[in-house]
């Protein structure tokens, strides 16, 4: 086995001989301190990019994502989710062990909850129930195969909360993907919200990093959860000086991952064993439903393994996330790999 396709997440991409070179270079100070120049210019260009009043840098997306529960919720509340939202379900339940909040789910269309689903759901506070505080929205949605929820259904949702006093937190990891393939402005997608966080490190190649913008007196109580939770970092304009190239020299080229992703998804939408509709992939994700009587997702993704092809399985089946580092070779190789393994097994 010589050539290894990497298909587990977008997260895999790597820093660009000018990142490495900006984070060689960068300008740094104790951003604990608040004198780390690299970071706030970070800070500055990821807040006017939303259209909000101020940004936070943060090591991670689930930090963000937390931060920002916690700052817009009291202990005993409700926060509404989308059921399959990645904030529900692959965040190590943040909610309720940091913020003390109680989840509510709800199902949706490919991510978009309707909008009278949620105000049925929306609750005052009781001696029986809790109060409803924040929405959450997603977009691109992770486990709906990197769906793009329509700019309208957020702007409805958006409608519903100014009606009731709740706050809108929208987990934007993907914003740039969605804004890529649907040709809306990130910023009308972040107007709908309260805070948003996006992230560079998928797709984009910083190595570490992610952004949480909203109100100044938001992002300063943010400051304080981050260090709370042990996100206060030192001389980290060195990475910051990576996010600053993600946001201004790698977005344009995520349309590339979209059409890899396509190509993929139609290829594969050929074979029996596998159930997926092409036409639903929307940016960078695949997902698919695997049926085999002699060959288990399990063993499937063994197999491609073998042959240099990396995956990730998922309850609806197997993942496939097209990056920088995927090029259009590695499709070839992936849909040569599954007519083989297939053909094997028949």
């Amino acid at each position: 086995m010589s050539k290894i396709s990497d298909f587990r997440s977008d997260t895999i991409t790597k820093p660009t001989p000018e990142m490495r070179q900006a984070m060689a270079e960068a300008v740094v100070g104790d951003d604990v301190l608040g004198d780390d120049p690299t970071v706030q210019e970070l800070e500055r260009l990821a807040a006017k990019t939303m259209g909000k009043e101020a940004g936070l840098y943060v090591p991670t997306g689930t930090m963000g994502n937390a931060i920002a529960v916690k700052g817009w919720t009291q202990e005993l509340d409700e926060v509404i989710v989308e059921a399959r939202s990645h904030i529900y379900n692959m965040e190590s339940t943040h909610m309720t062990f940091i913020a003390r909040v109680n989840p509510r789910p709800l199902p949706s269309f490919r991510g978009a909850m309707d909008p009278e689903e949620v105000k049925r759901n929306i609750k005052e506070a009781s001696v029986h129930h809790p109060r409803t505080s924040l929405i959450c929205v997603e977009n691109t949605h992770n486990n709906w195969s990197g769906a793009i929820v329509p700019l309208e259904n957020l702007q409805n949702i958006r409608g519903l909360a100014d009606q009731r006093g709740l706050k809108i937190h929208f987990d934007g990891a993907r914003i740039f993907n969605a804004s890529v393939a649907s040709g809306v402005p990130v910023m009308e997608y972040a107007a709908v919200a309260d805070s948003l966080m996006f992230c560079l490190s998928k797709g984009l190649s910083a190595p570490i990093g992610s952004m949480l913008v909203g109100p100044q007196s938001f992002i300063d109580h943010g400051r304080r959860l981050r260090k709370a939770l042990g996100g206060g970092m030192r001389q980290v304009g060195v990475l910051a000086a990576a996010g600053l190239l993600a946001m201004t020299k790698m977005v344009d080229r995520l349309a590339d991952d979209h059409v890899r992703a396509k190509r993929l998804a139609r290829a594969l939408s050929e074979f029996p064993e596998i159930d997926l509709d092409p036409e639903l992939v929307d940016t960078d994700i695949v997902i698919f439903g695997f049926h085999h009587p002699r060959l288990s997702v399990t063993d499937f993704l063994a197999r491609l393994k073998e042959k240099g092809i990396l995956a990730l399985p998922v309850p609806q089946g197997i993942r496939f996330v097209t990056s920088k580092e995927v090029d259009d070779s590695d499709v070839d190789h992936a849909i040569q790999s599954f007519q083989q393994i297939l053909s094997e097994a028949s």
